[in-house]
Order: C-alpha cells, then sequence, then structure tokens
C-alpha cells in the first residue's frame, strides 16, 4: 500500500488549515481526493483528541460564547424523507464556541442543535478546563440558563448580552442586518464586571471561521456531505487556530499567550504528532 511521505502530507493539511475545498486541495497538491477525505478524517480525530487532552487547568478570567450555524448534505427546510433515509445527519448543525477573552484561546467547542441536549453538556466541559472562578458572557439564548446553573452552580460570573436592532431604513439587503442601535446587559449570577460583558470577541471568531474553513463559507457548494467530515474539519481548523497561526494582536498563537504550549507550532509538527499517534495505534494492535 502506498503512503504519503510527511512532506506530501504537510502540503495537503496546509491547504485544508487555509480554506481550500477538497477538490482544491486535490488539484493543488495532486493527491487523490480520496486519499485527501481520508487523511482529514485521520488527522482531525488526532486534533480533536489532542486538544481535549492539552486545553485544561486554564487560567482563563473572561470568557465569551456563541453559536455558528451551518448544514450538513442540506438544510433543515429542504430535508425530506428520501434525504433522511439515506443521510441521516443531513440537516441544520450548530457549532458551540467557548473562547478566552484574553488569551483568544478557543476553549471548548461542540456540534449540535440548537438545544439544551447540546449546550449542558458543552457548558459542562467548558467547566471542566478551568481552575478558577471566571466571567462568562453569552447572548439571551435560553439554553444557556439551564446549562450554565447546572455546571457552575453559583461559581461563576455570569452576564447576559443581548444586542438591540433598529428597523431598517433601506430594503433588506440579504445576510446584512439592521443596524445594532444598544445593549441589553442582565447579571444571572455573581459579579462579572461591566465593561468585559461582551460577546465581541467570539463574534470576531465565528467571522474568522466563515473565512478560513470552507465548509462555512456562505453561498458556496462546499458544505459537509457527512457529520463526521464536518467534525474533523472543525478540529483541524480550531488546531492550526489554537497552536500554528499567529494571532496578529498578540504576536503569538492562543495557545502560547494561554499557556498551553511554550513552542509555535508548524504544520509538519502536526504531521509528526499524527505519525506518532499511528505507531501507537500499531503497536497496541
Amino acid at each position: 500500500m502506498n503512503k504519503l511521505s510527511p512532506q506530501a502530507r504537510a502540503s495537503v493539511v496546509n491547504c485544508l488549515i487555509e480554506g481550500c475545498s477538497i477538490r482544491a486541495t486535490v488539484r493543488i497538491t495532486g493527491v487523490a481526493k480520496k486519499t485527501v477525505m481520508r487523511l482529514l478524517l485521520e488527522i482531525g480525530a488526532v486534533c480533536a483528541v489532542y486538544q481535549d487532552q492539552t486545553i485544561r487547568n486554564l487560567h482563563c478570567r473572561r470568557l465569551q460564547v456563541d453559536e455558528l450555524w451551518s448544514w450538513i448534505f442540506c438544510k433543515q427546510k429542504n430535508r425530506t424523507r428520501e434525504i433522511a433515509a439515506k443521510h441521516p445527519d443531513a440537516g441544520d448543525v450548530w457549532l458551540w464556541v467557548a473562547m478566552d477573552a484574553d488569551s483568544k484561546l478557543v476553549v471548548s467547542w461542540a456540534l449540535g442543535d440548537r438545544s439544551a441536549n447540546v449546550a449542558v453538556p458543552f457548558i459542562a466541559d467548558l467547566a471542566g478546563r478551568l481552575s478558577h472562578r471566571a466571567q462568562l458572557t453569552t447572548d439571551g439564548h435560553r439554553a444557556y440558563l439551564e446549562a450554565v446553573e447546572g455546571a457552575f452552580g453559583s461559581g461563576i460570573d455570569y452576564a447576559i448580552l443581548n444586542k438591540v436592532y433598529g428597523f431598517p431604513t433601506q430594503p433588506e439587503v440579504r445576510y446584512s442586518p439592521p443596524e445594532c442601535i444598544g445593549v441589553n446587559m442582565k447579571v444571572i449570577t455573581g459579579n462579572p464586571d461591566p465593561v468585559h460583558i461582551s460577546t465581541s470577541f467570539i463574534e470576531r471568531q465565528n467571522w474568522s471561521v466563515r473565512t478560513s474553513m470552507r465548509r462555512y463559507t456562505r453561498l458556496s457548494n462546499g458544505f459537509s456531505r457527512k457529520s463526521e467530515n464536518h467534525a474533523a474539519a472543525v478540529a483541524l481548523n480550531y488546531f492550526a487556530y489554537n497552536f500554528i497561526k499567529i494571532h496578529r494582536t498578540l504576536k503569538m498563537t492562543p495557545a502560547m499567550a494561554a499557556g498551553v504550549t511554550t513552542k509555535l507550532w508548524e504544520v509538519s509538527d502536526l504531521v509528526a504528532l499524527w505519525e506518532s499517534y499511528e505507531c501507537d495505534e500499531k503497536l497496541a494492535a
């Protein structure tokens, strides 16, 4: 069986984390489409496991949480019985993201619907990664209330921020919301600092996701056809964001700023990590 060289693997990974589609990656690298898809699944699994193991005992002071919409195979409104029978995961999918406002580290994420069934374990996972009390800001989505209460109790300074939009003065433009004319802040638990009740950083990070991950690009055909491919792409994207890409303001990666790592990772380091996992699996077998 032929095996890609580390250099070829690094070329494929570099294309994927720079926002190239699968087909564009095939054209640029010359690697077969099935090989690229298999590589994405395998390295995505490694990225998810490594981040789950290393992003822990964090000293975050201010956290922001938000959700980002996408879909798998088709949008929920276009899902039919025939599609559901062949593709059970087809429909809308929400990406829940928690971010450290200071280091810009993406601490935790989850994929699923927008209900409490996902919010509760997501916030519980976030709570398990912190070493001390922190301040948390979310939007007004009701699922957060139960989730934060169950995960933190009174051990959190938690506030909700809702944006207030005015009525559009011009004809509606697609993807262009009305002007934001104010915000409503509501303290839920503890004593959060009003100055830092904000979701601006996580919303800016969501914009980065849509520009750097092809599967979240609007008005394109780069969306995922399978949930496992979608999850692998998200894990790879956040590994690159946390460990490989230098944040323009911080002048270092978010993982370095948060104290998770002391080195600047490169794509070749990620490939080496993946190959070490392959060796461990062979030894275990």
